[in-house]
């Protein structure tokens, strides 16, 4: 046990004064004459007994209460775990600072950072000397102990946003393991939060639980700078109909509004880059959104240049919050994608419905069709050699007709160099022994077994898994009515090769289109034609009943045979952008210019056909050039804050509670919380309250025994 203010002890000295009060006041008897002399003497005996030890009782009590009252104003305290000692006594002091993006809200003239700051600032100067101090922020890494009281103040004045910050429960992580390193008996963490629930993910939690149990010494106070009451509009995540598109193709973007506070009104607005260093605006919306509430929004426009293209959707006002009220994109426009369709020469083209999905005729004749399709015979083809294929984007076999190994190879040489090649298998392929060949077998995802039928019930696509870029626009849609698109006979495959992947089954689990990825290209193969001929029972009706998802799925899988659809320009801060170069574009340097303005130099493997760039902390639009005239290339990317950076959503006492339970801890928001709880922590548990109401309740027995004693 230790005492506050132990000198206060002596004043339980002034229990003499209840003594001198009951030799003063004592009753004194009263002599009376009475007949019956030895009745009054033997009443006389048995009332003094009595009075001795009513007096000796009353002033029991009254020594007592002034014991302890000295025992209260002494605030003694009791250590029930943990160390002894002094409250002056050294301490290993750990300070984790939430340096999220939502840190910069601002209120009462106050970001929260500086709030944290302030208190932080004020706090270094009330640990005791000789203290370890350790100052830690949310960006990952290893932390370590200041090397003096200076040192830390001045980490604390120069804290900052971390863009991709780490949940500060992360942070705490690393708190703990410092504290173990330190010889001190205290160890104590402060940690400066806004308690946003995604500081406090479980994961992050339960990442540092065991440290936690496995040092009960350390004490654990999380001071809350949070806002008392939010009000804030934000941005949520842009989503891009597509990044890769060409020049005369509308663009899209979405993104929604979302609020926290009470209901109101916000104008967003849509601008693209002017290449000049400005900006122009191409559209706004004023959008309601209710309280606690989101609303979805899209800007739909065209007229693109050809090549990088920066744009930026913003609130037109400013609040509380900047980080969240801009959202960054960038999309790469080019000619359309020219794509050599191969198909047999009958009465009924066989290319016709996949042209009409990938170009339709009022596109084409309006300039807006994002592929440009050739049709030639499977005789043309042969006659063509790699060098003039190149020039196509992507080749689909539709329906293909067995092909001679001189064909195949060339397509094998096309798919190395980088190209895409679709295969549709249908009732043309036959007889199946020129499929198993050895040069088709390069290409195929496999043998060819037989035909499949559907038997009495039939059969449809059935993807389980859209983590596929072809799958990816279906990712969006709740319900997509696979059942529709009818599925009557396929070919059967033996075991595939090794890397093939299947991405869409059918409703029985066999593959209906399958992926390979040979040399720089990759392949696609549908197990079902894409079309077939009028004038026999169909193999599918996938292209003809309800189409919309069959047409979504052609359009994907030719944008990803072309390089459109795994093309991507924008990426979350902290995320390595992977740049695609063309094999003949890759120059051996490159100079990334970054939001800020500064032009960074950067070497690459010409060999690689990816560009890796790791420096994207910053939100805003990145340039890459590289190469002289002859393989000028100049890339673009765009950066922005993941949405759980900009979150204000609080955590409330019994969510806190139950995240962190078994744990031991304390929360408070001002300085005065902050001393009770850090006195608790290092002296222990006060007895000031209990002792004060024993005083009281002493006071009022002390008060009922003298009015009963004194009355009679």
């Amino acid at each position: 046990m230790t005492f506050v203010n132990p000198l206060l002890l002596a004043g339980a000295a002034l229990i003499v004064i209840p003594v001198v009060l009951h030799l003063v006041m004592r009753r004194r008897p009263v002599r009376m004459e009475f007949p019956a002399l030895r009745l009054v003497r033997q009443r006389h005996d048995a009332t003094t007994r009595r009075l001795r030890w009513q007096h000796l009782l009353l002033m029991a009590a009254r020594a007592a209460i002034i014991a302890l009252l000295a025992f209260a104003l002494a605030r003694p305290s009791i250590q029930f775990a943990g160390s002894w000692g002094s409250q002056e006594a050294p301490v290993a002091a750990i300070m984790v600072f939430d340096t999220a993006a939502r840190m910069e809200y601002r209120t009462e003239n106050q970001t929260r950072l500086e709030k944290a700051r302030e208190m932080a600032l004020w706090l270094l100067t009330q640990l005791p000397k000789e203290s370890q101090i350790g100052v830690l922020d949310t960006q990952p890494g290893p932390g370590a102990f200041q090397v003096d009281r200076s040192a830390a103040q001045t980490r604390i004045e120069r804290l900052a946003i971390v863009p991709p910050s780490q949940p500060v429960a992360e942070s705490v992580a690393e708190a703990y393991r410092l504290t173990a390193e330190s010889d001190l008996t205290r160890k104590e963490i402060y940690v400066f939060t806004d308690l946003a629930q995604d500081a406090w993910p479980r994961e992050a939690i339960e990442s540092f639980l065991p440290s936690a149990e496995g040092q009960p010494e350390v004490q654990l106070f999380l001071i809350d700078v949070g806002a008392k009451r939010v009000e804030n509009f934000g941005l949520g995540a842009l989503e891009l109909g597509a990044q890769v598109l060409s020049e005369s193709a509308q663009a899209t973007v979405r993104t929604e509004l979302v609020r926290q506070g009470p209901a109101g009104r916000r104008t967003v607005e849509l601008l693209l880059a002017d290449g000049k260093g400005g900006w122009d605006k191409r559209g706004q919306q004023e959008i309601e959104v209710d309280r606690d509430g989101s609303a979805e929004l899209a800007f739909r426009f065209g007229g693109l240049p050809d090549g990088i293209v920066d744009g930026m959707v913003r609130l037109a006002a400013r609040d509380a919050l900047e980080a969240d009220n801009l959202r960054y994109f960038t999309l790469r426009t080019r000619p359309p994608w020219p794509i050599l369709l191969v198909a047999p020469k009958t009465a009924h083209t066989y290319a016709d419905y996949l042209k009409e999905m990938l170009a339709p005729t009022a596109w084409r004749r309006t300039g807006q069709s994002p592929f440009e399709c050739t049709t030639i015979t499977p005789g043309e083809l042969a006659r063509r050699e790699v060098d003039a294929l190149k020039t196509y984007a992507a080749i689909c076999l539709i329906d293909p007709t067995p092909l001679s190994k001189k064909v195949w190879q060339t397509l094998r040489g096309y798919v190395d160099d980088g190209g895409g090649l679709g295969i549709f298998l249908g009732r043309n392929a036959r007889p199946i022994d020129s499929f198993n060949e050895k040069e088709a077998q390069k290409l195929l995802p496999g043998p060819l077994v037989r035909q499949a039928r559907a038997g009495d019930v039939p059969l449809h696509p059935a993807p389980v898994v859209l983590e596929h870029p072809v799958l990816a626009p279906f990712r969006a849609i709740s319900e997509t009515p696979w059942s529709a698109l009818e599925l009557f006979r396929y070919w059967e495959l033996g075991s595939t090769a090794a890397g093939v992947r299947s991405i869409v089954p059918l409703s029985d689990g066999r593959p209906l289109l399958l992926e390979r990825t040979v040399g720089d290209g990759r392949v696609l193969t549908m197990t079902s034609p894409v079309s077939d001929r009028p004038d026999r029972r169909p193999w599918n009706l996938m292209p003809v009943t309800d189409p919309w998802p069959f047409l979504i799925l052609m359009n994907q899988s030719a944008r990803y045979l072309v390089g459109a659809a795994e093309g991507r320009f924008n990426y979350d801060a902290g995320q390595t952008a992977v740049l695609r170069v063309d094999r003949d574009e890759r120059p051996r340097s490159y100079v990334l210019t970054t939001p800020e303005g500064s032009r960074v130099p950067i070497s690459a493997d010409p060999r690689e056909a990816d560009l890796l760039i790791s420096s994207t902390d910053q939100p805003g639009t990145y340039r890459v050039e590289g190469g002289g005239k002859a393989n000028r290339v100049e890339l673009g990317f765009s950066v922005n804050l993941a949405p759980r950076q900009t979150d204000l959503q609080k955590l409330n006492a019994e969510q806190l509670a139950e995240r962190l339970e078994p744990l031991d801890f304390r929360t408070a928001r001002t300085r005065e919380e902050i001393e009770r709880d850090v006195h608790l922590g290092r002296v222990g548990r006060e007895l000031f309250p209990f002792a004060v109401l024993l005083v009281a309740l002493l006071l009022s027995a002390e008060q009922f025994l003298a009015n009963r004693f004194y009355r009679a």
